[in-house]
């Protein structure tokens, strides 16, 4: 099951345990049962602090628990944890034995006071990027607090309850029975969701702070960078972030971050978070901006809790989002068969048939994924031609399984009310409209600057991106811009980080210049 290297990292993780724990199965017959059992075996012999039986009786097989010996178990994984699910297994290894977290002392304390039943389930697929913070963090709040339950479901491997609750994108979570959330969602805003009384508090907290000398929007590529290069001028930093990592959480393989061969968004994102950390950074998470008052010595933000906050400068680094299709059915199918994510959600589709729109890089990576999954996959591109790099188109006219459909106008998501069952598309060639039979649907056309609260504020293009000059100030003195949001071409993690940095040393030179 685990190779050697594997074997020999995990153990020295296991050294870390604090207390026994032990590894309680509920097998059946199948062949993921019997893989189940391995790694089990294969975990118990790394260290003597874990012991495994197979006497479970919990309703889904094949699964396991993991907890101390004599207690209730309130972790479940239930499938082979696997792929990216693999360091959530570890994680739960360590903190059900008495490990420390790596969380906020305020956090911890939260989790504690919850009061109440809940158990918590989340459907997952081992491929998707996105699912593992979810389920670290129901674990997390699973081992703090006895009231709360968790059990990860591989979606590939219970397929009926999976078609029978209609899930069609993951993660998915659900309390009690029902429905909680779905996509990514971090332990804050799990626990702010749970705890109706934490925003009004945190709101007030954070309205009471000083002004800021640096204010950055944004937790991405950008505003870490942003917020590093202003920290270590030793002027008083703040970042509001609505979740840190931004864009490049929704990224899977990076291979052209110079020096890094390979990475993914995810460990990127973590890696950012911490580095900024480092630095006398007030980090206020979780927290949407809503609007920009500026002012003559103090620009004002408004966030979406009712919380104020003030500065000398602003840098604007908020990123931007996946571009809609804007037709009918698009948001009555979401999560229903309209898909964003092929790495997460394509393991959902296996043997269907699924469209991808988009033929840039992006569009065509995502056929190419899915043709290995699903059974077919058509491709529709508004231009006359593909524009992806010519490897990607020369891969994705090798595959048996794919067809491209080019000159192709997406006009509507059809559904029967539950999910997508096809769409409807116009030969901008012809003018006639076709139809196609589909169970999925993947759109893959680029991005959205979240800019939109900021209209009338700052100058913009007609894109909606905010407009800079060389230095990364926008038309508001005192207030700049960087990265995706922003006019700079040329939408790179690598970029960003440059633009940050630059924003950054303006916003210090802004307040040489205009101090008191």
């Amino acid at each position: 099951m685990l190779d050697d290297t594997i074997k020999a990292q995990l153990g020295a993780y296991l050294e870390r345990l604090v207390e026994p724990i032990e590894l309680v199965a509920s097998p059946d017959a199948s062949d993921a049962s019997r893989q189940i059992s391995e790694l089990l075996g294969e975990i118990a012999a790394l260290t003597p602090k874990v012991s495994v039986r197979e006497d479970g009786h919990y309703d889904r097989r094949p699964s396991f628990s993991i907890g101390k010996p004599g207690e209730t178990h309130r972790i479940h994984f239930a499938g082979l944890p696997m792929g990216h699910e693999f360091t959530s297994l570890v994680l739960a290894l360590l903190q059900a034995s008495g490990y420390p977290p790596k969380v906020e002392s305020a956090t911890i304390e939260r989790i504690k006071a919850l009061r109440g039943t809940f158990k918590f389930e989340t459907f997952v697929s081992l491929s998707c990027h996105n699912c593992p913070d979810v389920v670290q963090a129901l674990n997390l709040m699973a081992v703090l607090n006895p009231g709360v339950t968790h059990t990860m479901v591989d979606g590939a491997l219970f397929q009926k309850e999976v078609e029978a609750r209609q899930i069609m994108a993951v993660p998915v979570v659900y309390l009690n029975g029902e429905m909680f959330g779905s996509g990514r969602m971090t332990l804050e805003e799990i626990v702010a969701k749970l705890d109706t009384g934490a925003a009004a508090r945190m709101a007030e907290e954070i309205s009471a702070k000083d002004p800021f000398d640096v204010l950055v929007v944004g937790g991405g590529p950008a505003g870490s960078a942003a917020a590093i290069y202003a920290a270590r001028k030793g002027i008083r930093t703040g970042v509001v972030a609505e979740r840190f990592g931004g864009q490049v959480l929704d990224t899977l393989a990076i291979e052209n971050f110079i020096s890094v061969r390979h990475t993914e968004g995810p460990q990127l994102a973590a890696a950012l978070e911490q580095h900024v950390k480092e630095y006398a950074v007030d980090i206020m998470n979780v927290q949407r901006a809503v609007e920009l008052k500026p002012g003559e010595k103090l620009h004002e933000l408004r966030l979406e809790s009712g919380a104020t906050l003030k500065a000398k400068t602003v840098i604007l680094a908020t990123g931007a989002r996946w571009r809609e299709l804007k037709v009918p059915g698009e948001a009555e199918y979401k999560a229903k068969g309209v898909c964003f994510c092929p790495h997460c959600d394509g393991p959902l589709f296996k043997g269907k048939r699924v469209a991808v729109i988009g033929g840039g890089n992006s569009g065509v990576e995502a056929a190419i994924d899915l043709a290995g999954i699903v059974g077919h996959v058509t491709l529709l591109e508004f231009d006359s031609k593909l524009r992806a790099d010519a490897v990607l188109q020369d891969k994705l006219n090798s595959l048996p399984n794919v067809t491209v459909i080019k000159s192709a106008q997406t006009t509507e998501i059809l559904g029967d009310g539950h999910k997508v069952t096809g769409l409807l598309y116009t030969d901008r060639n012809s003018g006639e409209s076709h139809r196609l039979e589909l169970e999925g649907i993947f759109v893959q056309i680029g991005l959205l600057p979240n800019t939109d609260w900021l209209k009338g504020t700052v100058a913009m293009n007609r894109f909606g991106e905010i407009e800079i000059d060389a230095r990364g100030a926008t038309s508001v003195p005192g207030v700049f811009a960087a990265g995706d949001c922003t006019t700079v071409p040329y939408k790179q993690i690598i970029i960003a980080m440059g633009e940050g940095a630059k924003a950054s040393l303006s916003a210090f030179d802004h307040l040489i210049r205009h101090s008191a």
